[in-house]
């Protein structure tokens, strides 16, 4: 996250081609070593998590906020508007989600921001679920029940008391859909559907080094263990944050 803020920062030069030094291992020329371009790997990784990390915030956004607002709205209301969304998010769930964002962003084109659509369009199905269940659970709580008899409506029922109580497995699902956007992302921009030369993606870091892995193998270890890293962290971070905000751990 911090490589991909301070990045643009820093005196990088990924797109730089020099050819003296193709294929070059790790070595003080380059800590990574370079690519079939002689582009520094380190550079692009940085470059790289730049678009991972922009990718996931705007999906992860625009997923969980069109999620909650659909599945909270629904169950809250009830009637023919939940069952619209449950057959919505039946038909979503009949197709993988991978396939379905690499269908959308072929139809779409290539590019980041076809690419923050596809993956926005299959990621939101997670959240509308998780918040249609939550709020099946309160909504005949007291205080809505209250709510209601001093005359608020809808949108305030759902704002003030219920949003705040859903919040926290909410914040547990972005952070492990962090994780899925990343992997999702590289997917994408190593079929060539994500973003497009010069500008550098782990998953198109890993397609173009595979073409070397026998003879230049970290072009392809030096992407992928980066994701691996990020993937692991934000899990860790999930549980962790999971752990924390679980009442009945706190009580005991």
């Amino acid at each position: 996250m911090l490589a991909s803020i301070f990045g643009p920062l820093l005196p990088l030069t990924p797109d730089q081609i020099d050819l003296p030094h193709i294929l070059a291992t790790p070595g003080m020329q380059s800590i990574l070593g370079s690519d079939e371009l002689g582009r520094p790997v380190l550079d692009r990784l940085v470059m790289g998590a730049q678009t991972s990390f922009l990718v996931a915030v705007w999906v992860v956004a625009i997923s969980a906020f069109c999620g909650t607002m659909l599945g909270a709205f629904a169950a809250y209301s009830g009637g023919v508007a939940d069952l619209i969304l449950v057959r919505i998010i039946d038909l979503f769930l009949a197709f993988p989600g991978i396939l379905l964002a690499i269908a959308l962003a072929g139809v779409m084109g290539p590019g980041i921001d076809n690419v923050i659509i596809a993956l926005s369009i299959v990621g939101w199905v997670g959240y509308a679920r998780l918040a249609r269940a939550q709020v099946l659970t309160l909504k005949h709580r007291d205080h809505v029940a209250a709510a209601i008899a001093l005359g608020q409506g809808r949108i305030p029922i759902v704002r003030k008391h219920l949003l705040p109580l859903i919040a926290a497995p909410l914040i547990i699902e972005a952070t492990f859909g962090v994780a899925g956007i990343v992997i999702a992302e590289a997917g994408l921009s190593f079929l060539g559907l994500g973003v497009q030369t010069p500008a550098a993606s782990w998953g198109s870091m890993i397609r173009d080094g595979a073409r070397y892995m026998l003879v230049a193998p970290h072009l392809v270890l030096a992407p992928g263990v980066c994701i691996m890293l990020v993937v692991l962290s934000v899990n860790l971070l999930g549980d962790h944050l999971r752990d924390s905000l679980d009442v009945r751990e706190q009580r005991e």
